[in-house]
């Protein structure tokens, strides 16, 4: 297959269009060779016809969709513009990527706008790992560099180019950055803040606002930063290239001078700047011609003050500071210097003598005013011997004056880069290596270009020259190392356009030629460039503009420029007046002589040159381009002996907004920055390499022969050649095949065709299998329902013949039935109508007789109604009275127990009576209950007389009823008014009844309304109660949460801090051995070892360290810190008592005695670390005393608040007083138990003065038994035996805790035995020498768990016996001798010993986490059923991994746990703390294989996603089995969990959008974004994620996300603080402890 056939339907190609550049374009036909022209479809949908004249006219083809977003551009199979800049496009707009390679270039697009991508975790993800594994970013090509210079031992260079407004400077700066992190040993040094201090400086005083950009460089610079032997930074040096000394006294429209002016008028009020005379920037010509006089989003105040921080950092004392801003407010008044013109010609000029800015310039300076006015009118001449003054024009002055202005500024940026350079240069050595950093202006064009432009392109051309020579330099290395049969390949050289500017009879030998002409002129000079390069010799790349003799045009390598030679000879000479300059050399100011001396000394130094009356010989050396061409070699030379890295800086559009591209701004950058020279010579060879196995793994269906991986290089060189019939087209290597430009897409549609024939085969199966199964389902269903169709027939004649029989019977059974009911009814009537015949005379009978009786009954129960109703009422009454007379008394009674409750007198009295009230309201209890049973029986006598009388009574009923029975009484005659009159009663009674049973009734209603109401109000009662609870409980949930995160976070500050301090210590250690040293020359003697210690200086470290919450302030720290280099200084400091010595006195601490060195600089930071340690342990000391009062006031609310819960509900007067004085008692029982323990205490206090007045020495306390008895002169020998000099194989076999068991009671028995100062001195040497045998052991993980246990253990032991932890025990003594610094002094060693195990565990995990959680291939098979899309190339210098067995596993990272769970579990350490250590670890495994997993693309497939689940659920089992799952150790691991589970999760519907973001809790927004943009397809059935789903997410995830800051990567310096829960150990005695004989401590007497 030809490239031709790639032009076929469906192909995409790409067509020229004037406004994007390039546009993409579907082929709706195959070309066929002898077309005129291709059928397109444009990305809108129209149609167009594309001409061709030639085949060679056919557009370019677009790459494979697999290589869209490429990270590397000549990874595309298609190398040529437009896919260059679609690929960048993509990754800039789509991906939000702006670093992209470009075989060694990388490629920088600015975003303008912040990125969360330059942190230090970025710092840490990108340390040790290699440059092709990563993502595109500076901080790889720095690593890269950085990493070559160790290994390779060879200087390094990073040439950072591009035009203004690219991101140049902050290029370099991130890169200094990255340099300063990782040389300077995980901690900022001085050396590595003075590099950084270097950017604000050189930015204040060399960059300026442009067009183009807000803070442009308008100088060049290479900073060579200078590595020791073990990679750290011990200096730097930097050189400047071509000052745009111009925009000092001019600045085009929308422009601004440099930084440093608008900066200081800013602080004109501020009392040291007052002297200055300083205005508003409008108000000076030199700032104002711009008429941009501020910078959106600046403030140049805070610039001034970082500034000054940064000339502070780098030694610059603040008077040297106001001599430099004094000098340059003095430009900024020589530019309002009014210079008229006079004469007839106005060939004269003058100065006014009362001209205000000439006066302030020369107070400012401390030069002769009217000196200076008239040299700026005038000019010496020397003719025939004859020294002459000559006035000149006002023009001529006026650039005299503007020329003095640049010369003024230009020798005090000189002298600022001397002194920055003096400063950063080396302290600590002989540099071994450097890397340099080349941050230089890119090719500029602009409308009208002057001799800067000229200079600038001269500079690109030089260096594009270097680039294109190094670029074919690895190329064809490459094809070496492959062992390839390879003709040269060749480039475009543009060394003809370096002759003709830089050759003999070149544009600069010109241009030095006629400066050195007496009437030189510029036209002059334009008249020989003619004749010389277009008349005499025609020079390709040199033309003369058609409508101009002014101006010359250039044939550059990236654009042709016309340059304007107005101006070119004064530029080039930049020369002041000898008079001018003698003047400043005169001047009071020592800064202004000292800098115009230096020129007069060394004269190359100064970017210009003097002009005296009398011309110099050799002048033309002086010129400014001679200097810039001298400077540019020097460079190339240091270039050409460096490796160098590139980095190519982009402006994606000129209107400064973010993520905008501008595809036709980008094509020329492009152009002029050589990349698209770097596509050139990749196409020209073999710009697609692939390895045999990445080959195999792709291109494996193609492949003939064996079809194992571990034959691919065989099955590749039989194949290849049947696919790719011209042998030209590729080539094979030892471990690649490589390509031309092309074939990866012939052989991508070779293996698309191949598929698609394997598809339609495995289609035709499929289609024929469903096919025969559909024919088979009809067939069955056929048969089903002609089944089913007959039995619905056969059942529908049986149900009509079921239907027919049914009906006979029905009909018959109906009229039997009818006939029936007929009969039953006439029956029925007949009997009804003779039932109530006989029922009606039978009640007639009976009404006759009951209305004879009910007269009798009647009367009798009226009159038993009235008599019952006049008692109850008089009952009623009499009650009633006596109620209101015994209410009346009661009330009586109680306002006189009130009034007796509220007397003092009366309360005293009833608390004195307590008990003997008591005993009265029990006698009278008794007496009560005797009358009751008294009362009780009584009742229960006049009980049974009244049932006897009511027997009676029955009895005489019932003979009356019978009596009445046998004779029947006559019939009273009632009368009609008895009648009427028991009427009335009765109608009375009824209504007194109705209107008593409606008041019932209301009453009732009530009763009923009281008691809802009353339950509705328990209801409510009981929900506030509950609400006030729950809110109680809820206050107190929070208080308690903040108040443990802020423990948390003091707790971390502290051990930070500690951290920081035992830095410190080994620094100071480290100088004092080395003092120590140089003294000991002199003197050599060998010291007795069992004196070693004694003799020994003591550490700073014994001084105890209390916990504390945060730094002492930055002014008191430099202060302290920070000292005058001057020897005055120096003799002050040690005669006088300084600042620190009188903070000490008033902390009242005491002058260290190590403190004898000369060091003044170590002796005030280690005096500046005890005072702050002691500062901050006051600080905590208040602050948990007023945490305490806070809780104890918290609980007072909560108890009041409970009790006013409680008082709602009502209580009466009674319980009140009640409770009162259930209080009261227990406040009695209180104060006696307190004079109880007065009474004990002065017990204890007069038998302990008696015990001491006596003259037996014995004490009133307990015996101990148990101890051991160390002698004086055998303390150094038990510290030695037992600590300092022990084996490692001794001690690591000695029982768990034994060395501080023995030392305990060592110290025990001193404090028992009464010489405190014995049992204080034991303890403190206990304490240095565990911390000296932490430094010994510093990289034994045994050791260190060893020393940790003991420190925690005699912590514990000495923290129980001592006199605040024995006063609620009775069993334990406390020691006499007071402790507790010490105790304070093993806290904070128990700390460090904890961090050094971490540090060592983390070093040795640090280079083998992300190895063997993403790369290791646990899962076996997994790895080779994923087929690599894309052949990444590896990066000349790049390390190579190890392979196979060589490459870390998990094993390698349990094993690593695993050691360090062995050696805690062998020390019996408290599995507190090792979930805690574990917990650690696991973290930074989480943090460390996440940032790399988000920086990688290689790894965000679905088959690496299962490799690192399976990873990670191996740790996870490992923590399970260890028992350390519950320590917070596995959810830490949750953040790599949910990442992995994104990459194995669906990612096409909404739906799998809402289920990632309810998944992935614990990733912030930007890491699930980045992970969806990294995603690589696992293979021909994955897609990649598309942009439309991710912009959903991102929907999805912004209100979750609003908030929180920006995270790309997790912080992996992130440390959790330590606690270390008391636990008392049980009691020691000697007689328990096994000492071995190999301790030789057989010295230690039982007591």
């Amino acid at each position: 297959m030809t490239s031709l056939e790639l032009y076929s339907k469906g192909a995409r190609v790409w067509v020229p269009d004037p406004d994007a550049v390039w546009v993409s374009a579907l082929l709706l036909k195959d070309y066929s060779p002898g077309d005129n022209n291709l059928l397109l479809q444009l990305s809108d949908g129209e149609e167009a016809h594309f001409p061709l004249a030639s085949p060679s006219d056919l557009p370019p083809p677009g790459n494979p969709d697999i290589l869209e977003g490429e990270n590397n551009l000549t990874a595309l199979s298609f190398l040529h513009e437009p896919a260059v800049l679609h690929n960048l496009r993509v990754r800039f707009l789509d991906y939000n990527s702006i670093y992209t390679y470009c075989g060694i270039v990388l490629v920088a697009i600015n975003p303008y706008d912040q990125l969360p991508i330059y942190g230090e975790e970025v710092i840490d993800a990108y340390s040790g790992q290699d440059m092709a594994d990563m993502e595109p970013h500076i901080f790889s090509v720095a690593e890269e560099a950085y990493r070559t210079m160790i290994r390779e031992d060879k200087n390094q260079s990073i040439i950072i180019s591009g035009e203004s407004g690219s991101g140049k400077t902050v290029s370099a700066k991130f890169t200094m950055r990255y340099f300063a992190v990782v040389g300077g040993a995980a901690q900022q040094t001085s050396v590595e803040e003075r590099v950084l201090a270097s950017n604000p400086i050189m930015e204040s005083i060399g960059n300026a606002k442009t067009t183009r950009n807000d803070n442009s460089s308008r100088f060049g610079k290479y900073i060579e930063i200078g590595f020791g032997r073990k990679g750290d930074i011990i200096g730097a040096n930097m050189r400047t290239y071509l000052l745009e000394k111009s925009r000092v006294v001019f600045q085009a429209s929308a422009e601004r001078n440099y930084h440093i002016f608008y900066q200081l008028c800013a602080s004109r009020e501020l009392p040291e700047m007052r002297s200055f005379k300083l205005d508003a920037p409008e108000n000076f010509r030199y700032t104002s011609q711009g008429g941009e006089t501020q910078i959106p989003g600046t403030d140049d105040l805070l610039d001034l003050e970082r500034t000054r921080n940064a000339f502070t950092i780098l030694g610059v004392q603040p008077d040297q500071q106001m001599e430099l801003f004094r000098i340059l407010a003095a430009v900024l008044h020589l530019g309002n210097v009014n210079i008229q013109a006079s004469g007839r010609n106005s060939d004269r000029s003058y100065i006014d003598a009362d001209d205000r800015p000439l006066a302030v310039f020369s107070k400012l300076l401390g030069v002769d005013g009217p000196q200076t006015a008239h040299w700026l009118c005038h000019r010496r001449l020397a003719v025939g011997g004859e020294m002459l003054v000559k006035p000149v024009s006002g023009q001529q002055a006026l650039e005299a004056r503007d020329a003095l202005s640049k010369h003024i500024y230009g020798q005090l940026f000189t002298w600022t880069v001397q002194r920055l350079n003096s400063a950063l240069r080396s302290q600590k050595g002989q540099t071994k290596s450097f890397i340099g950093v080349l941050d230089i202006y890119g090719f500029e064009t602009f409308d009208r270009n002057s001799f800067e432009q000229f200079c600038i392109n001269y500079a690109n051309e030089k260096l594009q020259q270097q680039f294109n020579r190094h670029v074919f330099h690895l190329e064809q290395e490459e094809y070496i190392r492959e062992e390839l049969a390879w003709s040269r390949i060749e480039f475009s050289d543009n060394q003809l356009c370096i002759n003709l500017i830089e050759g003999q009879l070149g544009l600069f030998d010109l241009l030095d030629e006629e400066c050195r002409m007496p009437k030189g002129s510029d036209e002059s000079w334009v008249r020989k460039l003619y004749d010389q390069h277009l008349s005499s010799k025609p020079h390709p790349h040199f033309q003369k503009p058609r409508m101009s003799n002014s101006a010359f045009v250039v044939l550059h390598f990236a654009d042709t420029v016309q340059y304007e030679c107005d101006g070119f000879l004064g530029k080039n000479r930049d020369t002041v007046f000898e008079e001018l300059i003698n003047i400043l050399r005169a001047s009071q100011s020592e800064l202004v002589a000292e800098l115009f001396q230096q020129q007069g000394n060394a004269p190359s130094v100064a970017n210009g040159s003097v002009r005296s009356g009398k011309r110099a010989t050799r002048e033309h050396k002086l010129t400014v381009g001679f200097q810039f061409r001298q400077s540019l070699e020097m460079l190339m030379e240091t270039l050409n002996s460096t490796t160098p890295h590139y980095v190519r800086c982009i402006k994606p559009n000129d209107l400064k907004e973010p993520f905008m591209f501008d595809p036709r701004r980008t094509v020329q950058q492009l152009r002029a920055c050589g990349v698209l020279e770097t596509i050139r010579i990749s196409a020209a060879g073999f710009p697609s390499r692939w390895t045999y196995e990445e080959f195999f793994c792709r291109y494996r269906l193609l492949l003939h022969g064996p079809l194992t991986q571990d034959q691919a290089q065989a099955s590749c060189r039989l194949t290849l050649p049947q696919l790719i019939p011209e042998p030209d087209q590729y080539c094979f290597g030892k471990t690649k095949v490589f390509f031309r430009a092309g074939q990866v897409a012939l052989l991508e549609r070779l293996r698309a065709e191949k598929l698609r024939v394997a598809a339609v085969i495995i289609q035709s199966r499929v289609r024929g299998w469903l096919a025969r199964v559909r024919f088979t389902r009809i067939s069955w269903a056929t048969v089903t329902i002609q089944r089913y169709c007959r039995g619905a027939l056969a059942r529908r004649l049986a149900l009509t013949l079921r239907y027919t029989k049914a009906a006979r019977v029905i009909q018959k059974t109906y009229r039997m039935v009818a006939v029936r009911q007929l009969f039953l009814m006439i029956r029925q009537a007949t009997i009804t109508i003779q039932a109530f015949s006989r029922g009606t005379m039978a009640r007639r009978r009976y009404r006759q007789v009951l209305v004879e009786r009910a007269a009798v009954l009647l009367q009798a129960r009226v009159r038993g109604w009235m008599a019952r109703r006049a008692y109850r009422r008089v009952r009623a009454a009499v009650v009633f009275m006596q109620c209101c007379a015994r209410r009346r008394a009661a009330r009586r009674e109680l306002m006189k127990l009130k009034t007796e409750a509220r007397s003092v007198e009366k309360f005293r009295e009833l608390n004195k009576g307590m008990e003997v009230k008591l005993m009265q309201l029990q006698l009278r209890a008794d007496q009560e209950a005797r009358e009751a049973a008294a009362l009780r029986e009584t009742l229960h006598a006049e009980r049974e007389a009244g049932s006897a009388e009511l027997e009676a009574l029955k009895v005489t009923v019932q003979k009356l009823e019978s009596q009445k029975q046998e004779k029947p009484p006559p019939c009273p005659v009632i009368s009609e008014k008895e009648v009427e009159e028991r009427r009335r009663a009765e109608e009375k009674a009824a209504q007194d009844i109705l209107q008593l049973t409606q008041e019932l009734q209301a009453l009732q209603r009530e009763k009923d309304g009281f008691c809802k109401e009353k339950e509705d109000l328990s209801a409510r009662l009981f929900e506030q109660e509950q609400a006030q609870e729950e809110c109680v409980q809820q206050a107190v949930s929070q208080a308690s949460a903040s108040l443990r995160a802020e423990l948390d976070e003091e707790r971390r500050k502290y051990q930070g801090l500690l951290r920081d301090f035992t830095r410190l210590e080994q620094r100071y250690d480290n100088l004092r051995e080395m003092s120590l040293l140089t003294e000991g020359t002199k003197v050599h003697r060998r010291t007795d070892s069992t004196r070693s210690l004694s003799l020994e200086l003591p550490s700073p470290s014994t001084a105890p360290l209390s916990p504390f919450s945060s730094f002492p302030s930055p002014e008191e720290v430099c202060r302290v810190s920070v000292t005058s280099p001057t020897l005055e200084r120096r003799e002050s400091v040690w005669s006088f008592q300084t600042p620190m010595d009188q903070l000490m006195v008033s902390m009242d601490m005491a002058k260290d005695p190590a403190v004898k060195m000369k060091g003044e600089d170590l002796a005030h930071a280690y005096d500046a670390v005890r005072v702050a340690n002691k500062l901050l342990e006051s600080q905590l000391r208040s602050q948990s005393h007023q945490r305490e009062e806070e809780l104890e006031a918290l609980r007072g609310q909560i108890s009041a608040a409970s009790c006013g819960s409680s008082s709602a509900a009502g209580p009466q007067e009674l319980q009140e007083v009640l409770e009162a004085k259930e209080q009261e008692c227990v406040r009695l029982r209180r104060e006696l138990k307190e004079l109880k323990n007065t009474v004990s205490l002065r017990r204890l206090l007069t038998q302990a003065f008696t015990a001491e007045t006596s003259s037996c020495p014995s004490r009133s306390k307990p015996a101990v038994t148990g101890l051991l008895e160390c002698r004086k002169k055998d303390e150094n020998k038990l510290i030695k035996n037992l600590i300092t000099d022990v084996r490692v194989d001794s001690a690591l076999s000695l029982p768990p805790g034994l060395p501080a068991s023995v030392l305990f009671l060592c110290v025990r028995q001193a404090d028992c035995s009464g010489d405190q100062t014995q049992a204080r001195s034991l303890c403190s040497a206990a304490v240095t020498s565990m911390k000296a045998a932490l430094k010994k052991h510093s990289k034994d993980v045994d050791m260190t768990a060893l020393w940790l246990k003991n420190a925690c253990l005699l912590h514990d032991l000495l923290r129980q016996h001592s006199p605040k932890q024995t006063l609620d025990s009775d069993d334990l003594a406390p020691l006499t001798v007071d402790l507790s610094d010490l105790i304070r002094a093993l806290s904070d060693l128990c700390i460090q010993a904890y961090q050094q195990l971490l540090s060592i565990t983390e070093k040795r995990l640090q280079n083998i986490i992300v190895p063997a959680m993403l790369e290791s291939e646990t899962i076996p098979g997994l790895s080779g059923s994923m087929v690599k899309l894309v052949a990444s190339r590896k990066r000349a210098g790049s390390d190579p991994r190890p392979v196979g067995g060589d490459a870390p596993s998990m094993a390698a990272v349990l094993r690593e746990l695993g050691a360090l769970h062995t050696a805690l579990s062998h020390q019996a350490l408290p599995l507190s703390q090792m979930e805690q250590a574990f917990r650690q670890l696991t973290y930074l495994i989480s943090a460390s294989a996440l940032n790399s997993l988000l920086l990688r693309k290689d790894m965000c497939c679905w088959s690496r996603g299962m490799q690192i689940r399976y990873n990670v659920s191996l740790l996870e089992e490992w923590l399970r089995s260890k028992g350390l799952q519950t320590g917070g150790a596995v959810a830490t691991l949750e953040p790599l969990i949910q990442a992995v589970q994104l990459l194995q999760a669906g990612k096409k519907r909404e739906a799998d959008a809402k289920a990632l973001v309810q998944t992935c809790t614990a990733l912030s927004s930007q890491q699930i974004v980045k992970i969806l943009t990294l995603y690589t397809p696992h293979g021909d059935l994955d897609e990649r994620v598309t942009l439309n789903f991710i912009r959903t997410v991102q929907g999805l995830l912004k209100g979750s996300s609003d908030g929180q800051p920006p995270q790309l990567l997790m912080d992996v310096r992130r440390v959790f603080p330590v606690t270390f829960p008391f636990s008392p150990p049980a009691a020691l005695h000697a007689e328990q402890l096994v000492i071995p004989d190999s301790l030789k401590i057989s010295f230690l007497r039982r007591a």
